[in-house]
């Protein structure tokens, strides 16, 4: 089709090659299972109201049509995209602030004549006249030490990724699985962090597979990624926009670099195509092995390319590791050999090491948190979670080396940035049981000021006293914002799990 109708007519699909595994086990269930929020009516609405009175979206109507044709493939989509509301919507959403790619153009510039831009845009990509440009590579620091690659794509391609992606997040969030957070609307870091204590919480869980994918967002093959999407958009517009992405290649030091292999990090379509690329690798694969092939119960969590796997026996466990690492080398991933681990862990695990003389659990990291295995004050057993210390001393650099820059800068306006980094660590961080880390953070930025403060002149140093109220007027203490994990399950997934 060409996709040019504007009623429901336009939402065709057709068979498959393949369909997603139904089912779960209940520690699953407790997941909440976030949709993507449907954007205003458009011009694509339908002709029929809902029974609240208003015109669904055509994200609302394709998400409905995606539930109901459950592994059939979407033939008609493009039109969705290029529709100038979209681009502008967009456009509206991106980071104002951001860099930008290889032509130089920036939010604000590309704003001043917008509607003109996003009409001229519409029309290259109706006519098929859209050409994507290389993407700029750029290397943050990372916090062991190395150095993360992230690609700086140009504003127009940024712009019509993002409409893409929204028109895509409406079909594939009817097929992502419930243990699947990553990049996913309406899902968030600590949605994961909770199902997780509570699977570990709740279920017969002894070991716990902390698997880290090396390099994936590096390792994502074209062809693979290409063949997984096919599975469900059969319009061969946006298969062909996905591999001018792909292939547009990376610019880095004035050096052009095709794209052989890869999504680079920082477009807006990577991070989907990353979670269909991992869905159909991993997630499908794994809630198959979990109902038919372990003995003994099993929980899962991924965001994004970080895994973590609960089982109640290490059999179990270390076969899932195995018969794991040989699904990926089939689609050129791998597990990191020193980033993945098996260790004993659980309601379990403290009284059975110390039976055999080895001391308490081993700990993991996962999404910026150390887990251990703790017991509250009336004996009940619970997973603690602590900001992990690497995170933490990177965050401390980073405002050791933005001190020194800005030492000669008045105390209000330092004072003022350090009260925005630590009300930000504290958004994050602050879950029941973290207290004291986050004490420790706020004292470490404490002295960190007093010595730079002290730097600024050889003659007159800042007292004790002084920087006492300094902290008291400009940084704040740590607060909890977080509930326990129990708790918010609970209130996410409003009855519908069948574990309470």
């Amino acid at each position: 089709m060409n996709g040019s109708g504007k009623s429901d007519r336009s939402i065709v699909a057709k068979k498959a090659p393949n369909q997603g595994t139904p089912g779960g086990e209940p520690a699953e269930g407790l997941e909440r299972r976030g949709l993507a929020k449907g954007n205003p009516p458009q011009e694509t609405s339908d002709r029929t109201q809902t029974p609240e009175g208003s015109l669904p979206s055509a994200p609302e109507r394709i998400r409905e049509a995606a539930r109901k044709e459950n592994g059939k493939a979407f033939t008609a989509l493009w039109h969705h995209v290029y529709h100038v509301d979209r681009l502008r919507e967009a456009y509206l959403a991106l980071k104002r602030g951001s860099a930008p790619g290889v032509d130089g153009e920036t939010w604000r510039s590309y704003g001043e004549r917008l509607e003109e831009n996003l009409r001229d845009l519409s029309g290259r990509l109706r006519r098929g006249a859209y050409r994507a440009k290389p993407v700029r590579r750029v290397y943050i620091p990372k916090g062991d030490g190395g150095q993360r690659p992230i690609g700086v794509p140009v504003l127009e391609d940024k712009i019509v990724q993002r409409a893409t992606v929204e028109v895509l997040n409406a079909i594939y969030e009817a097929d992502f699985k419930g243990f699947s957070y990553g990049f996913r609307p309406g899902r968030s870091q600590h949605d994961a962090l909770d199902a997780l204590a509570v699977g570990i919480e709740k279920r017969p869980v002894n070991w716990v597979l902390d698997a880290d994918l090396r390099g994936f967002f590096d390792s994502i093959d074209h062809e693979w990624a290409v063949r997984f999407v096919e599975h469900r958009v059969g319009d061969r517009r946006v298969i062909r926009h996905l591999r001018k992405w792909l292939r547009a290649g990376v610019l880095e030091r004035e050096h052009w670099k095709a794209g052989k292999a890869g999504t680079p990090q920082g477009g807006s379509i990577s991070p989907l195509l990353a979670n269909v690329y991992l869905h159909y690798v991993v997630d499908l694969w794994a809630d198959r092995w979990r109902r038919r092939e372990a003995r003994g119960a099993v929980i899962l969590v991924r965001y994004a390319d970080d895994i973590v796997a609960g089982f109640q026996y290490r059999t179990d466990a270390e076969r899932f590791q195995r018969e794991l690492g040989a699904r990926l080398k089939r689609f050129a991933l791998s597990m990191h050999p020193d980033k993945t681990r098996l260790i004993e862990f659980g309601r379990q695990a403290t009284a059975r090491r110390r039976t055999r003389g080895e001391g308490n659990p081993e700990t993991f990291d996962f999404l910026g948190f150390t887990h251990h295995c703790a017991t509250s004050r009336k004996g009940k057993f619970y997973v603690q979670r602590t900001t992990a210390r690497k995170k933490m001393r990177a965050k401390l650099r980073q405002v050791k080396a933005r001190l020194r820059k800005q030492l000669h800068r008045s105390v209000p306006e330092t004072g003022r940035w350090l009260r925005v980094v630590l009300l930000g660590h504290y958004r994050y961080y602050g879950v029941p049981g973290n207290w004291r880390m986050m004490k420790a953070f706020q004292f470490h930025v404490l002295c960190l000021w007093y010595r730079a403060l002290n730097r600024r002149s050889q003659r007159r140093g800042v007292t004790g006293k002084r920087m006492d109220c300094y902290a008291t007027q400009w940084l704040p203490r740590p607060k909890l914002h977080h509930p326990y994990p129990f708790l918010r399950l609970c209130v996410t997934t409003q009855g519908k799990s069948p574990v309470r």
